[in-house]
């Protein structure tokens, strides 16, 4: 199980009709598709939406920040910044840092496209209920769990479009000996 959804893969035809030969056909009800592999499913996506590397370093940049505004007061300045604006700037870096951590740690056959844009969307709800500084004025518990729970349900069912097998690319050479059917994969 990679960390980023994973997209479902369509069968490819040409493994199926290569499977097919010398069975009758009658006896290929229930039989599994060549090739096709299911993605995640909902509960797996529900989880990997999560952008938890980037909720971990904004917890953290958020307690240090918190300090600040704990002994300076409403008025807290670091190296002559408000920590206010400090934190609504931590709090766009780490929507930006979202999509790029889902590109770095992507795999063969990740969706790591949706994966980052509903990772981007999911991350100021996440921010919120661990009650990032830069939502303090606006911050009250009961509506940071519903809104995270609404929406990571509603995430669940995003789901990738399944990637297509390679196609095939057929040529015929000729050679001494006859003609010759070669294939190769494009993309």
């Amino acid at each position: 199980m990679g960390r980023l959804v994973r997209k479902p893969q369509l069968p490819d035809l040409d493994e199926q009709i290569a499977g097919l030969e010398g069975m009758l056909q009658g006896s290929i009800g229930g039989m599994q598709m060549a090739g096709a592999q299911s993605g995640d499913n909902y509960l797996e996506r529900m989880v990997k939406y999560v952008p938890a590397e980037i909720i971990a370093f904004s917890m953290l940049v958020n307690s240090i920040l918190g300090q600040a505004v704990i002994s300076g007061g409403p008025k807290a300045a670091m190296a002559g910044f408000p920590v206010i604006d400090i934190a609504a700037g931590a709090l766009i870096l780490a929507c930006l840092l979202t999509p790029l951590f889902c590109w770095y740690v992507r795999e063969e056959g990740d969706a790591w496209i949706v994966n980052a844009i509903v990772s981007t969307v999911a991350f100021p709800f996440w921010a919120y209920l661990m009650g990032a500084v830069a939502f303090a004025k606006f911050y009250d518990g009961n509506l940071a769990a519903i809104l995270v729970l609404t929406f990571t349900v509603v995430s669940g069912l995003i789901s990738p479009w399944p990637r297509r097998p390679k196609r095939r690319k057929r040529t015929e050479t000729v050679s001494a000996d006859g003609p010759h059917l070669v294939e190769a994969l494009t993309a």
